[in-house]
């Protein structure tokens, strides 16, 4: 690959190879089909043999996160993350499901073991009566029995050897047909820092296990473990990450279901459009037949558009349920069958795998519908001189899902403009985002019903109507809005028309004994009273509203209409508005 070159999900040129691959077993290299050599564990949780990694084509990015990367490694356990630089990063792309792992510096030697992996295929091999399993001490010969002292296979000769040692002298060995039973059969795991020493420990402060001389040399005062003892608090929090992800598989499912579903109804909905549009163009001979090949051009390339729509989602909902699988699979069979190292050395890799799979989002509904229609009464203009009729639509208007909107709905002023907005949508709500519907709308008195008020329909060519209208008297009105000969949502309805609005001819006051200037005989429509023989209102006193309001009808708002029915007794050339 050419320097900096960014990979690419390939979904579908994927997507069968990566089933077929992921299908080969928990012992077998998705790559060389054979028991795995040197497995290595993918940052995605895929298992390839070392020398198949080591052939595939590297590519170069630059990395701007932080110095430790997505990939875990046998060996990043032991390193510290390194501050924030632009630095070139070597990757590879996983063979199952072509997603980028970020090699650590050691290479593809320095990604993470999977010591599960080499457990499966010591126990196939030996299901197969060790055929193909070499020494561990000579490598040159057949496996025949095993020492469960030392953990080691070896062949007749070395088993010999191996006996007349002193220190080996009582070892227990066994053959291996009788291991065919077993569930455990790898080899310890050693330190990387101490080959002699086994990882029986955990470093708590370092979050990774550690050996016997690693806690008395470099974790020395570090608050450690045996794995037997820390392996229920890790296992916990990895068991919490795989009962997170296990709801999204079956949401995908659900969802690839209702694609599937979708895309069987888009085609036949296709079909009976085609024959809708076939039997419509039969009518007309030259002009009609050319007219019908071109609405079946565009339902072509709207199946095509929808379909394609529905296969991209389709294949990308298949790639990241196949991520979900190998994670939860992966996550069960070590949680299932791995040790307790196994599940602590693995750990880091799984739960930053689970991690981004949880994150990553997806709509469990299709991504389009298999809504078409065929309109045979609409217009198409002219085909070889022919006035054409018919078109296709994706979207039809359905008058019960039409919304009408405006403050002046159920009220408007006489001789004064009134208008609202009819907003069309189709049957599943959404915007029909054109304009060209049939609008009928009509106006009329309740007491004159034979004369309609003439209105106006504006179309905003985006799927609303701009209605307006102007009343010529006061009263109750009845207002119909049909579209294709159907009342829409809320039709009809009734509007009050009032007269034009009245102001008020009183003062807006605290109380009448501070606007007049402490006159007697003055009134407000408030009802409140003074002692003292006062007729107005007073701070404090009976009936006083506690707050500003309008001397002549009692209204609390400065900005409203009066409605005062009757003339106040009290002169209003004797009021004075003061400073509230």
């Amino acid at each position: 690959m050419s320097e900096n070159r960014k990979p690419l999900l390939g979904f579908v040129r994927k997507l069968s190879s990566a089933t077929a691959l992921g299908n080969s077993g928990k012992t077998h290299c998705p790559l060389c089909m054979g028991l795995f050599k040197a497995p290595r564990l993918l940052p995605c949780l895929h298992t390839v043999c070392t020398t198949c990694l080591e052939k595939l084509e590297p590519f170069s990015v630059v990395d701007v996160r932080e110095g430790g990367s997505d990939t875990s490694s046998e060996g990043s356990i032991f390193q510290e993350l390194k501050p924030r630089s632009l630095q070139p990063q070597i990757g590879i792309l996983c063979p199952v499901c072509d997603a980028q792992v970020d090699l650590p510096t050691g290479g593809v030697k320095a990604l993470t073991i999977d010591h599960l992996a080499m457990n499966d295929v010591m126990l196939e091999s030996l299901r197969g009566e060790g055929q193909g399993l070499a020494c561990d001490l000579c490598s040159d010969r057949e496996v025949e029995k095993r020492c469960q002292t030392c953990k080691a296979n070896l062949c007749h000769f070395c088993c010999q050897a191996h006996r007349r040692q002193k220190k080996t002298t009582y070892h227990t060995m066994v053959d291996l047909k009788d291991l065919k039973g077993y569930s455990r059969v790898g080899k310890p795991i050693l330190c990387p820092a101490h080959p002699a020493e086994e990882l029986r420990l955990f470093c708590e402060l370092c979050d990774r296990p550690v050996c016997r001389d690693c806690v008395v040399g470099e974790h020395r005062e570090h608050p450690y473990d045996f794995t037997s003892n820390v392996i229920h608090k890790h296992g916990d929090s990895v068991r919490e990450l795989l009962r997170g992800t296990q709801p999204h598989v079956e949401a995908l499912e659900e969802a690839l279901a209702q694609i599937k579903s979708t895309n069987s109804a888009l085609q036949e909905r296709v079909e009976a459009v085609a024959a809708d549009v076939q039997r419509f163009s039969e009518g007309y001979i030259k002009a009609i037949e050319e007219h019908r090949d071109k609405l079946l051009k565009q339902l072509e390339d709207i199946r095509v558009q929808k379909e394609n729509s529905l296969q991209l989602q389709k294949a990308q909902l298949e790639q990241l349920l196949a991520d979900m699988r190998t994670g939860v699979e992966f996550t069960e069979h070590l949680l299932t069958s791995g040790s307790d190292l196994e599940i602590l050395i693995t750990k880091g890799v799984v739960v930053e795998r689970l991690r981004k799979l949880n994150k990553v989002e997806y709509s469990t509904c299709p991504g389009v519908n298999e809504k078409i229609c065929f309109s045979p009464q609409e217009k198409a203009g002219q085909c070889r001189g022919y006035e054409v009729y018919g078109a296709i639509n994706t979207k039809q208007v359905d008058p019960a899902k039409c919304v009408l909107q405006g403050e002046d709905l159920h009220r408007a002023r006489e001789k004064q403009t009134a208008s609202f907005t009819l907003l069309c949508k189709d049957a599943a709500g959404e915007s029909m985002g054109r304009g060209g519907d049939n609008i009928h709308v009509a106006v009329v008195p309740k007491d004159k019903k034979d004369s309609p008020v003439r209105t106006m329909v504006q179309d905003n060519k985006d799927g609303s109507y701009y209605v307006s209208y102007i009343p010529k008297e006061p009263g109750i009105y009845t207002v119909w809005v049909c579209v294709r000969e159907q009342h829409v949502q809320g039709s009809p309805f009734t509007v009050n028309v009032r007269r034009k609005h009245r102001p008020h001819p009183g003062v807006f006051h605290c109380c009448t004994f501070c606007s007049s200037g402490g006159q007697k005989n003055v009134r407000c429509a408030c009802g409140g009273t003074m002692p003292g023989g006062y007729q107005g209102c007073g701070h404090g006193h009976k009936g006083h509203p506690g707050r500003p309001h309008w001397s002549c009808c009692g209204k609390f708002s400065e900005k409203s209409e009066c409605t005062s029915t009757g003339d106040q007794s009290a002169p209003r050339s004797l009021l004075r508005t003061v400073a509230l």
